[in-house]
């Protein structure tokens, strides 16, 4: 499919964009955030203590799943022909696939200007990647508006322990465990709203994140 609009674009122009904070205001959506951790293809690391067993655990994120809206109409079709490294298959799929190179990342693209993108490693990435889909739907010949709803909607980690067992005995009201159904304990946290995936090799994965 032949394209005039490259995937891999300077989105500086694009400008800044705000998302929503927990008290209704707009807060501007930094390129760098103060407490980001240093993005790589392999994935952020977060390291953290253990207070029970005073060891030093290494979360590795995985994936983060953020939501933005660009708050303009969109023609699906004239982006797909417009627009490299894209799929649109209106029979299975209601959005437009767009995959970008630099950072990696992964973005279905609605008509209503509500995109959902996937595959990056740190919410760096996350923004950067916002901000070049934006440029792209922009040089594409529509006027997405210059902030965009901007919203880190899921985060996934994984880690090792190493071998360890007892956590249902000892936290049966927040764990479930069906070796049946799945070979993990579910372990849902209250605050904050995470949940676990406990193996016995003791690799434990977290997903339901939304900050870093």
């Amino acid at each position: 499919m032949s394209a005039s609009v490259p995937t891999t674009g300077d989105a500086s122009t694009a400008g800044p964009e705000k998302n929503n904070n927990a008290d209704g205001s707009q807060a501007l959506i930094a390129t760098d955030p103060k407490n980001s951790h240093a993005p790589s293809l392999a994935g952020s690391v977060i390291e953290c203590r253990d207070e029970v067993g005073d060891r030093t655990m290494l979360i590795r994120i995985q994936n983060i799943a953020s939501t933005a809206n660009l708050g303009v109409r969109l023609d699906l079709k004239k982006i797909a022909l417009k627009c490299r490294n894209t799929e649109f298959n209106p029979r299975r799929f209601g959005a437009v696939i767009m995959r970008l190179r630099e950072p990696r990342a992964t973005a279905l693209i609605f008509a209503s200007g509500k995109i959902c993108v996937t595959g990056v490693k740190s919410t760096h990435n996350a923004t950067l990647a916002c901000k070049k889909f934006h440029y792209i739907i922009e040089r594409v010949g529509f006027k997405p508006k210059e902030f965009m709803d901007f919203k880190v909607q899921n985060i996934v980690g994984t880690t090792d322990l190493g071998a360890f067992g007892g956590t249902v005995d000892a936290h049966s009201v927040f764990c479930s465990y069906e070796p049946e159904l799945f070979p993990g304990l579910i372990y849902r946290l209250v605050k904050p709203r995470v949940v676990f995936l406990i193996f016995v090799s003791g690799k434990i994965v977290i997903t339901g994140a939304k900050k870093e």
